[in-house]
């Protein structure tokens, strides 16, 4: 098998053109780029965001034992 010449590149290129349109080969190229834009900001929230406290079982005990003693 060979590669496509410059003739099938051209032909390819032609029918990709005619079947989407100009517009909407850009329109996609920028619905990609803003998608890849807001998963960025994305990353960069979640790394900033101060981490969730966990509660541990512990913890629950001993606020359980405390509830206790004050009643």
């Amino acid at each position: 098998m060979h590669a496509p010449g410059i003739w099938g590149i051209l032909v390819i290129a032609v029918v990709v053109v005619l079947l989407f349109g100009r517009g909407k080969i850009s329109g996609m190229m920028g619905e990609v780029a803003s998608g890849i834009k807001a998963f960025q900001k994305g990353m960069r929230d979640e790394e900033t965001k101060p981490a969730e406290r966990v509660t541990t079982s512990a913890e629950v005990d001993a606020r359980e034992v405390d509830r206790s003693k004050d009643a």
